[in-house]
């Protein structure tokens, strides 16, 4: 049976795509230089927290997805990232080809809330292959890649930090249920709003605690010539 091996050599935000995308670099290793005249891989993408350390801000940040630090003993456990699948054409003996990963800035998804907590560094990825080879120099045979199959990568966070901010400038991103939408899309038509920002900044004025006597006011209360009621004797 033919056996392959994976690497990882790079990622890259593609800046051309409709939504964010990392696209991966994989570099695909077929024993005995083999013909493989095609390779129908999947892949499964895990970040492994426990592969790196963190400073006491992206700590806190954390604390919502693996508790106080005390407990990352337990709690840091591996996260799910993506799950593609590739058709990779035929070569043989070894070749190169993209990963193309779609992405999500949705906060409430574990992966984006473990990327958007880390400040710098890198991210500890676990990819792990499985599929079907069809292969032979005469004819061809059908083969799996066996389950076994694994590549480690380090991921920069300034390339999905990158490309965040070619979709999301200087924005962030938060799901709504839809009744809640329908809602604050009739408070801001009501008030003739311009944008979702002046809608959010609207009801946070309405909800904000009045503002405490400016302390001018203040002061000439303090300075006012008191006036005491004299009774009759």
């Amino acid at each position: 049976m033919t056996e392959f091996s994976f690497t990882c050599t790079g990622v890259r935000a593609d800046r051309y795509a409709a939504g964010p995308t990392l696209v991966f670099r994989l570099r695909i290793t077929a024993s005995q230089d083999v013909r493989v005249h095609a390779l129908a891989l999947r892949c499964q993408i895990r970040i492994e927290p426990a592969r790196r350390s963190y400073d006491a801000p992206e700590a806190e940040r954390l604390a919502d997805l693996f508790g106080e630090r005390s407990r990352w003993g337990s709690t840091l456990q591996p996260v799910q990232f993506a799950q593609v699948s590739l058709m990779v054409p035929s070569f043989t003996g070894e070749t190169e080809t993209d990963l193309v990963v779609p992405c999500t800035y949705d906060m409430d998804v574990a992966a984006s809330r473990y990327f958007g907590a880390l400040s710098d560094g890198d991210v500890p990825l676990l990819m792990l292959f499985s599929g079907t080879a069809f292969t032979g120099a005469g004819g061809f045979r059908v083969e799996p890649v066996p389950w076994d199959r694994e590549a480690s990568y380090r991921m920069p966070v300034e390339v999905w930090q990158e490309m965040v901010e070619q979709h999301f400038p200087g924005c962030g991103w938060i799901r709504l249920p839809r009744d809640t939408m329908d809602s604050l899309l009739a408070f801001r038509s009501q008030r003739a709003l311009p944008s979702w920002e002046a809608t959010v900044r609207a009801l946070l004025d309405a909800a904000a605690p009045p503002d405490p006597q400016p302390p001018a006011r203040a002061l000439a209360g303090a300075l006012r010539p008191r006036v005491t009621e004299r009774t009759a004797p």
